[in-house]
């Protein structure tokens, strides 16, 4: 097999089976999510500071009647208490038929409630009690920047030993970036810390240039953003539509050659919208796509608008 063909496969195999993720908020502007996702897509569903869990349960439901593993997330320091969480996942598992879920800290400076952290929402051992049997944790390849990088790592490697000990299915998914390099050198650490947990990537949907650029700064992304400011620095790039094809295709080589890397897949955030983000991952996962000359990206060779 030619190193051609063995990279495009290699990158189809990377986004095949790829996790995005909703709010609330563009829920209520998508009138079927089956225009856009295909039948058993699992679609993690937000739950911000200062929301109402109402809106996470009710885009759950709609997400698992329209065909979809919903996924919600539960940010443990917006729950105020363990009879509500209790209460929450026993609606997202009877409305929404829910047994996926992202378990996050959540970004409140004070909990209202418990749960000061996502291992005290594990060790509460309501998920397993309600059923849920596939669990993602967050992870922070260019670290967090409200928590010192010692206390992040020691997070992780408790969550492997809670991984252990659990009957469900854990796995990572990372914020998004924009440069391989912080991801690769993110991967060989937590390996060689014994992290045993596959890992999602999270990706950068298509987005302007200036709308990436202010999600960047808004989520607190680290080193990977100078990629994108350095693109900036032409301002008749801000408004061109930009695709991760480049980081993709860097991933999908590291796999080649780091067999045992902890990385199995991609998620999407949809930062400039779900349809464009759905479109475009469905042709590089159906081998849609034609490599740059130099391999460093490719396109789809299908319209996305």
């Amino acid at each position: 097999m030619s190193t051609v063909s063995t990279l495009q496969d290699a990158v189809v195999a990377l986004v095949d089976g790829f996790t995005i993720e909703t709010t609330p908020g563009s829920a209520a502007k998508i009138d079927d999510y089956r225009t856009y996702l295909r039948s058993g897509a699992t679609v993690a569903v937000t739950f911000l500071p200062g929301s109402n869990f109402e809106e996470t349960i009710a885009t759950a439901t709609r997400l698992r009647r329209e065909g979809f593993e919903p996924a919600p997330h539960i940010a443990g320091r917006s729950v105020p208490g363990r009879a509500t969480l209790d209460d929450w996942l026993s609606r997202l598992a009877g409305e929404a038929g829910a047994n996926r879920a992202v378990v996050l800290a959540g970004a409140v400076a004070e909990p209202l409630g418990p749960f000061a952290s996502s291992m005290d929402v594990l060790e509460s051992g309501l998920l397993d009690k309600h059923g849920f049997t596939r669990i993602a944790v967050a992870g922070h390849p260019e670290g967090n920047p409200d928590i010192a990088d010692e206390i992040v790592a020691k997070a992780l490697a408790w969550k492997n030993d809670f991984a252990e000990r659990s009957d469900a299915a854990f796995e990572v998914v990372t914020q998004f970036a924009f440069d391989a390099a912080p991801i690769i050198a993110w991967d060989k650490a937590i390996r060689a810390a014994g992290n045993d947990m596959p890992v999602r990537i999270g990706l950068p949907g298509l987005a302007t240039l200036k709308t990436l650029i202010g999600h960047a700064r808004a989520c607190g992304i680290g080193p990977s953003m100078q990629y994108l400011l350095k693109q900036a620095r032409n301002i008749t790039k801000l408004m061109t539509v930009n695709a991760p094809d480049r980081l993709v295709v860097d991933l999908a080589r590291y796999r080649m050659s780091e067999p045992e890397t902890c990385i199995r897949g991609v998620h999407l955030y949809p930062l400039g919208g779900l349809r464009r983000s759905a479109a475009w991952s469905y042709a590089v996962a159906d081998n849609d796509f034609t490599l740059n000359r130099d391999h460093s990206g490719f396109t789809v060779d299908r319209a996305i608008d």
